[in-house]
């Protein structure tokens, strides 16, 4: 019986079957069977074969590639081919969140109030110290290095104010409260305001009209926008001074304000928090200007007014990168398309080098998008439990230096070729201004 069988890349064996087992060397030798191959011309080959009784002969004359081509990654938008498998990154992913969160170890899911508040503690004298040595120097070699290590600590602050807006600073509703208006205040955010708008924006992550922070323009929207409006908008460093903006009124197509307790962000029954959070806000807006008397307002300038606009770029930074610029174009929904794992699921973990532990391991949104209650002392761990059931739904991102200044290209490239999405459409991607 024939051993080999021609296939398109040349010989391979037969899987053998049989009837029953057979044994014994008289077995093993009879009747031996050989498989010889001649070149006829050019590619052409004859095979024949000999069975230890009769030779047979087969004149077939079969054209035989001169080497087999290496299977190539082909690449669409929105989808990524690699032989016989592919991935659509906007189609339902064949887990649940349910999966997930049984992936993840139930220690990571414990807040615990004395592990945060001693962050908040560390931060806190960091900031003092790194003020007070500041102070103390007073010299033009030392101000640009104070200026980027103390925007980065008011950056940290805000991240610890966002646990408590998340509720993963403490299981104590008060608690995350105070913390959470000491911590924003103090560095001109309204603690209430933006946290309700920040709810909506986890609660609508990936959806093109509903999603609240960075979300796309549809084309309508973006064509209608003032040519300066658009420059300011997609040119840096102009995007990366966006924050304060955005508190006072949002972004394109979206009104209201993270001030006004009538806000269309805001519903009655949250109106007293956000008068709260506002009056917390001007009262240190008050403090800032009783320390521009007694200081002087260059010091002021120097001491907090640089490093609130470090903190701001940094912010600006960090939230636009976990929803913008992977090499491959990422899907934004409407409709019935939309879910929230699939819109949690088009976000971006990012990697900050020495960063990630100031910044409390903000780099790790995609476990944080699915699940805010994770305390960030945890997000880690999750992550990697979690990657397995993922799949090719997350996307390891690329390790950084000690400081990440790559990011500032993927932001720059991002900024050039994401513009705007399609007005029609429940999966949509984004699209290029050639003009702009």
């Amino acid at each position: 019986m024939a051993s080999w069988v021609l296939s398109e890349c040349g010989l391979k064996p037969l899987p053998r079957f049989y009837a029953k087992p057979r044994t014994g060397q008289a077995f093993l030798n009879s009747n031996p069977s050989k498989v010889r191959i001649s070149r006829t011309s050019g590619n052409d080959y004859s095979f024949s074969l000999s069975s230890g009784f009769r030779e047979r002969n087969w004149g077939l004359k079969v054209s035989a590639p001169l080497r087999v081509q290496p299977v190539e990654e082909n690449k669409e938008e929105g989808k990524i081919l690699n032989g016989d498998e592919s991935f659509d990154p906007g189609a339902p992913p064949p887990f649940k969140l349910s999966d997930i969160k049984a992936a993840i170890p139930k220690h990571c899911w414990v807040k615990d109030p004395w592990k945060s508040m001693s962050y908040v503690v560390r931060d806190v004298v960091v900031v003092f110290g790194l003020a007070a040595v500041a102070r103390y120097f007073n010299n033009w070699v030392f101000w640009p290095l104070y200026w980027f290590a103390q925007g980065t600590m008011f950056w940290a602050l805000f991240v610890l104010g966002h646990d408590c807006g998340h509720g993963s600073f403490s299981n104590n509703p008060k608690l995350n409260s105070v913390a959470g208006h000491l911590l924003h205040s103090s560095i001109l955010v309204p603690y209430h305001g933006w946290r309700i708008s920040h709810r909506t924006h986890h609660q609508n992550h990936g959806h093109v009209e509903n999603d609240e922070s960075w979300h796309p323009l549809s084309e309508k929207i973006y064509k209608n926008l003032d040519n300066v409006t658009k420059k300011l908008r997609f040119t840096l460093p102009f995007p990366l001074l966006a924050y304060p903006i955005y508190l006072w009124s949002r972004s394109p197509g979206k009104t209201g304000s993270h001030y006004h307790p009538d806000s269309d962000l805001f519903v009655p029954n949250e109106r007293k928090d956000v008068i709260t959070s506002t009056v917390c806000w001007t009262a240190m807006v008050a403090i800032l200007a009783g320390l521009s008397f007694i200081m002087g307002p260059v010091q002021l300038l120097k001491l907090y007014g640089i490093p609130y606009a470090i903190f701001v770029m940094w912010l600006d930074l960090v939230t636009y990168l976990h929803h913008h610029g992977h090499d491959e174009k990422l899907p934004w929904y409407r409709g019935k398309e939309w879910s929230y794992l699939r819109g949690g699921l088009t976000t971006l973990d990012r990697d900050y080098g020495w960063v990630n532990n100031i910044h409390h391991d903000i780099g790790t949104h995609v476990i944080h998008h699915l699940y805010p209650q994770i305390p960030h002392y945890h997000l880690v761990e999750a992550t990697e439990a979690a990657k397995p059931v993922l799949g090719k739904y997350y996307r390891e991102p690329k390790k950084s230096g000690p400081l990440p200044l790559y990011l500032l290209g993927v932001l720059i490239r991002s900024m050039r070729k994401d513009h705007y999405v399609s007005d029609s459409g429940d999966i949509v991607y984004y699209q290029t201004d050639s003009q702009l």
